[in-house]
């Protein structure tokens, strides 16, 4: 038997644990059925599923759902559209989904498909430092198309995240006190140096006359 402090309180017969529960106006709650004998705990069970659907929801806020991006190339793609399209696939990998390049051959292009290959090999090169390669390029009819995933894990992209703006809040503070300490070094008078006094004190002459 556990009361609702989470002490332990002994083994007791169950109409003496569940009269020790309306006592207090909360629920006895069985937690261990398979336990010898059967372990029993006094809580607000309204107020524990309460607290147990609040977990799952905030553990449901945390969750990332993995989806797959594709992100279409032509064998004809000129420098500048390349660079767009790759920046496409970094802010995707970047998002924590996966990316899926994909180039369509059309008509005599099924003949090149050689250059499409290259295309995809050059992007798998280009965002190598973001990304891990899950499929190769592969044809299939007249698609080629390979597959990227993210280097890193959301939770180790959660955890880089956290740092960085552990260490941004960290700059910022130092930044503050420094300011602080520059305000108050403005503000505060010039020590002056200490001068000694200067006038000179009179000095009573000596009584030189004879007493009669």
């Amino acid at each position: 038997m556990i009361g609702d402090e989470g002490e332990q309180i002994g083994v007791m017969p169950p109409f003496e644990a569940l009269r020790l529960a309306r006592s207090k106006n909360l629920d006895l709650v069985e937690i261990s059925p398979t336990a010898q004998p059967p372990v029993c705990r006094i809580m607000d069970y309204g107020k524990y599923l309460y607290q147990q659907e609040k977990k799952e929801r905030e553990a449901k806020k945390h969750q990332k759902t993995i989806t797959v991006k594709e992100v279409k190339f032509r064998i004809n793609v000129d420098d500048h559209d390349y660079e767009t399209k790759k920046n496409h696939v970094l802010r995707f990998l970047d998002g924590g989904d996966k990316v899926k390049a994909t180039i369509f051959f059309r008509g005599r292009e099924m003949t090149r498909t050689g250059l499409g290959r290259t295309i995809l090999e050059r992007l798998i090169k280009d965002v190598e430092p973001q990304s891990i390669v899950e499929f190769r390029p592969r044809q299939e009819g007249n698609t080629l198309h390979a597959i990227l995933a993210p280097k890193k894990s959301a939770a180790e992209r959660e955890k880089e995240k956290e740092k960085e703006a552990k260490a941004k809040a960290k700059a910022e503070r130092q930044e503050k006190m420094l300011q602080e300490k520059m305000a108050q070094a403005k503000l505060a008078p010039e020590k002056k140096e200490e001068q000694p006094a200067t006038a000179a004190a009179g000095v009573e002459a000596p009584n030189t006359g004879s007493q009669a």
